[in-house]
């Protein structure tokens, strides 16, 4: 365990010249302490490790020496190889660059390790996307990547859910993109606002949702439209501290939350209730079961659950079935008695099989009453 992270300081301190014991310690979940000890190990190893005081000191090795623990581990080669996304890079069209890559490291890997990393693609495949869905690209996710690799602030165009079933609106911003994440095979962009009121490019297409340097999420599958953004023409400039997964975890509980536009307040019985994990996202459960009440004399729960729309809502119950019960809003009621009633028809009896039916209800009647007396 030691070792390990004696030899992943050394590769950090070689890699980023200059690091404190404070962000050593960080990147290595230790105490400065332990920090101080190692580097000491390391100096004991044979490996010049230096530290200098002060405001502008840190760790850094001496002038010219580089370390020889480069070497990859079996293990870490077959992690490496397990790192890749292949429907991903697919997706943003870096399929063949990548392959080029992995064949390229292949080649510089002894034949021991090599062997190693081939056996971990033959055993583990990671599928993003969802079950039951068609994975399907979004047509501008190549050329937004190409936004994300150059830091080129672009005008983005995107049909914004409507809300209570209203239509998708068209809404026009220009940021700039600073990563792409895929979750359950849905690609989404995280963007810094550019509304021409700071640091922006002038434009002020972001000016009503929000300000200049706010963060919003796009699903990349709703961008209907994508170009340079007008009188910009240098690359953007980062923010140092920002972290896309940091960042992604943080915002994602909130941005799922923020999706759910529209309240329906339900009636479930207890089977209903087990279900509905099932058939709603995770978020929308959580806020609903913290809003059912006790059950009623009959078992049932009445609860109010968020929804992305009243579309989404329609979908999303009617797999529960006779098991839930729309209370409102009184449009989606109407909907779900409007099903009800095709429903009733579609499967309405035959003539022949109703009369059947009748005659089999009065032979039971009249076995029940043979048999009381």
């Amino acid at each position: 365990m030691r070792a390990a992270r004696l030899i992943r300081m050394a590769l950090l301190i070689q890699s980023s010249p200059g690091l404190t014991a404070a962000a050593l310690a960080r990147e290595l979940d230790v105490s400065e302490r332990t920090v101080i000890r190692d580097a000491q190990a390391l100096q004991e190893a044979g490996i010049p490790v230096r530290s200098e005081r002060g405001r502008t000191g840190g760790y850094s090795l001496a002038p010219g020496y580089r370390t020889r623990l480069t070497t990859l581990h079996p293990t870490e080669a077959e992690t490496l190889f397990l790192s890749g996304l292949p429907s991903a890079l697919r997706d943003l069209g870096l399929s063949d660059a990548a392959d080029t890559a992995r064949l390229k490291l292949t080649a510089t890997l002894l034949p021991s390790v090599r062997a190693a990393a081939e056996a971990s693609v033959r055993r583990f495949h990671l599928d993003a996307p969802a079950w039951f869905r068609e994975p399907s690209a979004p047509e501008l996710l190549p050329e937004l990547a190409r936004a994300v690799w150059s830091d080129r602030t672009v005008e983005l165009s995107y049909a914004r859910p409507g809300r209570d079933g209203s239509p998708p609106s068209a809404v026009s911003r220009v940021v700039d993109p600073y990563g792409l994440v895929l979750k359950a095979g849905t690609w989404y962009v995280v963007a810094r606002l550019r509304t021409g009121d700071g640091n922006g490019s002038g434009a002020g297409a972001g000016a009503r949702d929000g300000r200049d340097g706010d963060w919003r999420t796009y699903r990349v599958d709703r961008v209907t439209a994508l170009a340079p953004a007008p009188g910009v023409q240098e690359p953007f400039v980062r923010a140092a501290a920002f972290d896309l997964a940091a960042h992604w975890e943080e915002r994602s509980h909130d941005f799922a939350r923020a999706l759910l536009r529209t309240t329906v307040t339900v009636r479930l019985t207890a089977r209903g209730l087990r279900r509905l994990p099932a058939v709603v996202d995770g978020a929308a459960v959580e806020d609903a079961l913290a809003s059912a009440s006790a059950p009623d004399a009959a078992g049932l729960v009445t609860l109010d659950l968020p929804a992305e729309s009243e579309e989404v809502a329609f979908d999303q119950l009617a797999g529960l079935g006779t098991d839930a019960e729309v209370l409102a809003p009184a449009s989606l009621r109407a909907r779900f008695r409007e099903r009800a009633h095709a429903l009733a028809a579609l499967y309405r009896p035959e003539p022949k099989e109703a009369e059947g039916a009748e005659e089999a209800e009065t032979a039971q009647r009249a076995a029940g009453a043979e048999g009381q007396r």
